[in-house]
């Protein structure tokens, strides 16, 4: 039986949207703000209750 972080997940229109985006290609978190009309703080709460409900996962590259 699924966990109540999947549905919590799922139950929002803009993470479901996430989903189809990232079934396409790889994106960044910057790439998938310039689909939506919310800030990009607001994109990175959505990614991370996707990550914490292992819907997503993630990877860091560049400089640090």
């Amino acid at each position: 039986m699924l966990n109540d972080k999947v549905f919590k997940a799922l139950s929002d229109k803009n993470r479901r949207k996430i989903i189809r985006l990232l079934q396409k290609n790889d994106m960044t978190a910057g790439e998938i703000a310039a689909h939506f009309n919310i800030s990009k703080p607001s994109i990175s709460e959505h990614l991370k209750i996707l990550k914490n409900a292992d819907l997503i996962g993630s990877e860091k590259n560049g400089q640090f």
